[in-house]
């Protein structure tokens, strides 16, 4: 099962792209729905409000006037609270019942239109948000739902931004054209993304093909934060660190997010696996060792598991590691002293695009990573790393 979270401004036309999701196969989960549906006539949540905000905020059949609830908690934070935590466990206990009873092979849209605004994205294997112009989500607020205009952009000034909704995007779905550019778009993401996304998931099958090296691109950070979250979540909370060259300001990279997850000993590591799986990054080598070890250093010590990505537009390598171990500390210290060397940031870019040339018909990348042993050697010797000391 793969689990989608869809949100976007109001007026930026997320309905268009749920029912468009709904029209290829998808498990539609309307969060606004769920909201009406959990307070209608006769329902426990209709009878709390009732309790809470008292019988004038139902209309003369019984039913609750959405309009007299709103002007009492609208400008008042202590109602809002209140009206939130009667209306958002039901709607979360709901959510997740009709999300236990989709199939094993469903694709699952979740559209929240609070989403981002309550941290809910790392929930999801991706987080898709659609966008459209301000100015025109303001034409259609005023147009189709005859809304005063300052009342619109009052509305779309109380919501997240674009900047807050981009670190948690996945995929960002641009609706300020013609309905049928972003249909377009969504019928390529579906075909080319979800549904092989889905069965990765499922077959815990993770995403194989070669990475060139690239020029640094300064979104692998945001898109790191966004992975570290869901792999924390999938975990139970454990650290997660953006490592190796992508976590490197300005170096040219193979376009693999690399991470290390802390976990207290390998048992626990194996103990996870089925979560991280779940959670979109299989299981890909139970047993493996990777990096420079001091000679004579004891190889158990530096084991570890290691995990990919099952989403076919973003390669990511999970090292889980034991926490504090040596190699997690060499990563780590490999890392900063990257960041803080720029020579040396200089010179490992002139290696590194000069082996991609020579093993550009490498299909594994192995050879390639054997040939950046004895710099990474060398490299480890001058910052001072020795097994877990430093001098």
């Amino acid at each position: 099962m793969l689990r989608v979270g869809l949100s976007g401004g109001i007026g930026s036309g997320k309905s268009t792209v749920a029912k468009r999701l709904a029209e290829h196969g998808a498990v539609l989960i309307d969060s606004d729905k769920l909201a009406r549906e959990v307070v209608e006539p006769g329902t426990e949540g209709l009878a709390q409000i009732v309790e809470a905000f008292g019988e004038d905020v139902l209309d003369e059949h019984g039913a609750l006037n959405r309009a007299a609830l709103a002007a009492k908690v609208f400008t008042d934070e202590t109602s809002r609270k209140t009206l939130n935590g009667i209306v958002h466990p039901k709607v979360a206990a709901r959510t997740a019942e009709l999300i236990q009873n989709a199939a094993p092979d469903a694709i699952v849209v979740h559209d929240v239109p609070l989403l981002v605004e309550n941290g809910l994205a790392p929930a999801y294997h991706l987080v898709l948000i659609v966008h459209a112009d301000p100015d025109e989500r303001v034409r259609r607020l005023v147009e189709a739902r005859g809304m005063a205009e300052q009342d619109a952009r009052n509305r779309i000034a109380s919501q997240a931004d674009d900047d807050q909704r981009r670190a948690v995007a996945d995929v960002w779905l641009d609706n300020s054209g013609t309905p049928d550019l972003v249909l377009a778009a969504v019928d390529e993401l579906w075909a080319d993304r979800l549904v092989p996304y889905e069965a990765n998931v499922r077959l815990r099958r993770r995403v194989s093909g070669r990475a060139k090296v690239v020029p640094y691109d300064d979104t692998w950070p945001q898109q790191a934060e966004r992975l570290k979250k869901r792999i924390s979540l999938a975990a139970g909370g454990l650290r997660v660190e953006h490592i190796g060259s992508t976590a490197v300001p300005g170096i040219a990279a193979k376009d693999v997010v690399d991470l290390q997850l802390g976990v207290p000993s390998l048992q626990a590591a194996d103990d996870l696996a089925d979560r991280l799986g779940d959670a979109g990054f299989p299981l890909a080598t139970k047993d493996a060792v990777d990096v420079p070890k001091p000679e004579g250093a004891d190889q158990e010590l530096w084991r570890k598991r290691f995990h990919a990505s099952a989403d076919p537009f973003r390669l990511v390598n999970l090292h889980v590691r034991v926490e504090g171990g040596p190699a997690w500390e060499w990563a780590l210290r490999f890392r900063d002293w990257l960041r803080a060397n720029p020579d040396e940031v200089a010179d490992y870019q002139e290696l590194k695009l000069k082996l991609a040339a020579e093993h550009a018909a490498d299909e594994t990348w192995a050879e390639y990573a054997d040939a950046k042993e004895p710099w990474m050697a060398a490299a480890s010797e001058r910052m001072g790393y020795s097994g877990g000391q430093t001098s």
